[in-house]
């Protein structure tokens, strides 16, 4: 596990939380943005990329 990836992930995952209740097109794009992030960071520790929808998985 990379503190590369453990900061991209917590980056991501902080940008994502703070736009994704945004009703405009830009604060879909910014949280959408921080979902990349954080699975690129998730990538990069050899985890596997969260792809189901926000809210909706089981916590890890």
């Amino acid at each position: 596990m990379s503190v590369e990836g453990k900061i991209k992930e917590a980056a991501g995952f902080v940008k994502e939380e703070l736009n994704e209740h945004g009703k405009s097109p830009e604060s879909q794009e910014r949280a959408q943005e921080g979902r990349d992030l954080r699975n690129e960071g998730r990538i990069e520790d050899g985890k596997a990329p969260k792809t189901a929808e926000p809210g909706t998985e089981d916590p890890e």
